[in-house]
């Protein structure tokens, strides 16, 4: 079962930082939309640390002891480059002695402007047993975020829980990975839902493409 967690439901500051994303003069500061990125891996840490499990330890302060809950295993985060590493750095900003997870996935396409998607590149830490945290700024299609979860879970392995985590998803992706990943226990933490997907699988409104915006056009 996929359960949704669609930040702007809420107010937050969350808000803030995805209106600079999609503006069109802010994103032509690149290190701002890296950063605005960065800030919501944060912030949607924070939150999915909230669903982790706690164990009680005794801290020794200069004046006695303090007891305090802390988390028991920080989760393994995985990231579709190139675009994912903004938020990733997020996650790991807050995870910070978590593993992680790199995949190299694109877009190929044909010269009928048709698409697959391709994945190159693995480079693992331990999952089974562990919780997952898949990231990545733009579910389109949701074929991605498929894609690479069937490439991390091969051979039996089994996290202990998984979460997605996007910064835009189209509606379409969104159920395409309700319907996919349905087997799975998933919470997709989102930011924002858009409305729809244009003949080439693109976002609308959208942003643009979060990885030639933070890191420069790619070489075609």
């Amino acid at each position: 079962m996929v359960k949704v967690v669609e930040f702007s439901a809420n107010k937050s500051i969350i808000n803030n930082y995805m209106a600079e994303l999609r503006n069109v003069e802010v994103q032509q500061d690149r290190m701002r939309f890296r950063k605005n990125l960065e800030r919501l891996g944060e912030l949607m840490a924070y939150e999915i640390s909230k669903t982790l499990d706690y164990e009680n330890v005794s801290v020794s302060t200069p004046l006695g002891e303090k007891d305090t809950d802390i988390v028991v295993e920080q989760p393994v985060i995985a990231t579709i480059l190139r675009a994912g590493l903004p938020m990733h750095q997020g996650f790991l900003n807050v995870f910070d002695k978590a593993d992680s997870a790199f995949i190299a996935a694109y877009r190929k396409y044909d010269k009928n402007e048709d698409y697959e998607i391709r994945i190159e590149y693995y480079s693992a830490a331990k999952i089974d047993g562990h919780v997952l945290i898949l990231v990545d700024p733009m579910i389109a299609t949701g074929s991605s975020f498929v894609k690479c979860l069937d490439g991390l879970l091969h051979d039996e392995i089994k996290p202990k829980k998984i979460h997605m985590a996007a910064a835009i998803a189209s509606m379409e992706g969104v159920e395409y990975i309700k319907k996919k990943l349905s087997k799975y226990d998933i919470t997709l933490w989102v930011c924002d839902i858009d409305d729809e997907l244009t003949a080439k699988a693109y976002i609308v409104p959208g942003l643009g493409d979060a990885g030639d915006l933070a890191y420069g056009l790619k070489e075609e």
